[in-house]
């Protein structure tokens, strides 16, 4: 059973070197989440091709609004505390001597394992008011249509136990993060991926030949296959009855205990940090999911499966690439320039105990990585828009193309950039920020959601733009998270005598030039449904040429 769910990654070394360890376990880490994302993604497309045809905009935007409820439920119960687990930071401070001692021994390692597991059960304890709390507001505030739905309410509850299922599985996904097992995770998830795009699909099949009207039920019952098959993994993956493990996934006591230890099971500074990451989760995730709250308010239920369809398609991009980077990136960071619990929050210490060799490491990996982003980046924004309508009147068919969601994917190709680079930059303030600096960040994302819903609005209600202004507000979001994040990784840098290179980090001229003249040819090419042979060979031979050079 271990073989064969990756159980073959194991904690790092403190002995091997951080150049050759650190680095080829984050790059194995990001390529076997790539390969999920991308292998979960391929299932998912398939699957939505097959639902698009029996399913109408308005029973797409039902379904958003509960998949909506789900990752709000995950969000504010997890976030912060995943986020947390993440950072390497000694929490039990002792003297230098017997720091070192201690890594020398595997003991060490396993109080670490404990301790993360008895904060992922935070998890499920804030997961399960919350689930209940936000069904009872869905119920209350839904309007009429949406409540006409067929087994709204049943679809609803089976959503609710989904999410708090799926919330017992933290303990062993706090484990697989702490030891570098995502070979375990990359099992995990693709098999309860597949697990419920099947049972989606079937149900959805299924009902449309019996001609029952089940409305948003095929995708709880989905949810729940998922969750189900989640922890299933997880526990044979980390073997569980092996009783050989030298922690539990259960809530035990941490010898040796200490006063940084409530209970001798939780640890305070540990817990600090999460609530201050806890309240600035509050802002990040009305600025990361706003737009479905914007939509959903000013907009009909058929904008909003419109706005759907288009930004599933417009992110698959960020989901698929740089969403697995940006996980095992603040991983790297976090260990790469971990910080004793002493010295967390003395400037000077802090200072002296994060190497300047490692410290030059994380900001060539940063630069390089920025670069790598622009690069792919320029050529999303040159080939992306014109080749949209096409793409989604093959994909999703007339009904599709004829909606508002063409121009939208067209106009998310010009974001894409921005997600990319805040996204990389904010893992690296997560993963270095003290308490402080994160609270200082928590109030400038309070501006930023201002700056947002005031874009978005005049947006939706005042220049009548639709769904393509949910796009402007949330360019105008990133584009204030990423002045802050590089303000802050700059001076970051620049006081432990590192730098980033913004010349360098930009791609060259001779480069956005030649995407410039490769996006005016594509829009002179008649890219519609119908179009001759030819014209899409030069389509494709001009996209191709704007990869190569770029």
């Amino acid at each position: 059973m271990s073989n064969r769910f990756g159980r073959g990654a194991r904690v790092e070394d403190h002995d091997s070197p951080p150049s050759t360890s650190l680095l080829a376990q984050s790059s194995k880490g990001a390529t076997y989440l790539i390969l999920l994302q991308v292998g979960s993604r391929a299932l998912t497309f398939l699957v939505n091709q097959i639902l698009l045809r029996f399913l109408s905009p308005e029973l797409l935007g039902v379904s958003t609004q509960l998949e909506l409820y789900s990752i709000s439920v995950l969000f504010f119960a997890r976030e912060s505390l995943r986020v947390t687990l993440q950072r390497q930071e000694d929490t039990l401070p002792v003297d230098d001597t017997k720091r070192n001692q201690d890594r020398s021994q595997p003991k060490s390692q396993c109080n670490l394992a404990q301790e993360v597991v008895n904060l992922s059960y935070l998890a499920i304890a804030l997961g399960v008011p919350l689930a209940a709390l936000f069904a009872t507001l869905y119920i209350r505030n839904a309007d009429s249509l949406v409540l006409g739905t067929p087994a709204i309410r049943s679809s609803l509850y089976l959503y609710c136990l989904a999410t708090v299922l799926e919330l017992f599985s933290e303990p062993c996904f706090a484990v697989v993060q702490q030891q570098i097992l995502y070979g375990v995770r990359a099992s995990a998830e693709t098999i309860a991926t597949f697990t419920r795009c099947l049972l989606t699909c079937g149900t959805v099949v299924w009902t449309s030949n019996a001609n029952v009207a089940a409305g948003a039920l095929p995708f709880a019952v989905g949810q729940m296959g998922y969750a189900i098959m989640l922890n299933f993994v997880y526990l044979s993956g980390l073997d569980i009855l092996n009783a050989r493990k030298p922690y539990s996934l259960l809530i035990k006591p941490i010898a040796p205990s200490s006063p940084a230890l409530i209970h001798g099971r939780f640890s305070v500074p540990r817990l600090n940090l999460a609530f201050t990451i806890y309240a600035q989760s509050i802002f990040k995730h009305l600025l990361t999911t706003g737009d479905s709250f914007l939509i959903a308010a000013f907009t009909s239920l058929e904008s909003q499966g419109a706005y759907t369809l288009a930004a599933n398609y417009g992110g698959l991009v960020a989901r698929m690439v740089f969403q697995p980077i940006e996980e095992t990136s603040r991983s790297l960071f976090g260990r790469l320039l971990h910080q004793p619990a002493s010295s967390v929050d003395n400037t000077r210490v802090r200072l002296e105990t994060v190497g300047k060799e490692h410290v030059d490491q994380a900001a060539t990996y940063l630069q390089s990585l920025l670069r790598f982003y622009l690069l792919m980046c320029t050529i999303a924004v040159a080939i992306g828009p014109p080749f949209s309508p096409l793409l989604l009147r093959i994909v999703a068919g007339s009904r599709w193309s004829n909606s508002e969601a063409p121009s939208v994917l067209a106009a998310y190709c010009y974001y894409i950039p921005l997600l990319a680079v805040n996204g990389i930059l904010e893992a690296f303030v997560s993963a270095v920020a003290t308490p402080e600096e994160l609270r200082v960040q928590s109030a400038w994302m309070l501006a930023f959601s201002a700056a947002f819903v005031g874009t978005g609005f005049l947006s939706l209600n005042v220049w009548n733009q639709g769904a393509r202004g949910l796009v402007v507000a949330n360019a105008v979001n990133m584009l204030c998270r990423i002045a802050w994040s590089w303000q802050f990784v700059q001076g970051y840098l620049r006081r432990r005598g590192a730098d980033l290179d913004f010349a360098a980090i930009l791609p060259s001229v001779g480069t956005l030039m030649y995407a410039s003249v490769t996006t005016w040819y594509l829009m002179r090419v008649e890219l519609v449904f119908g179009a001759s042979l030819w014209q899409l060979g030069q389509g494709v031979a001009a996209a191709g040429s704007c990869g190569l050079i770029t």
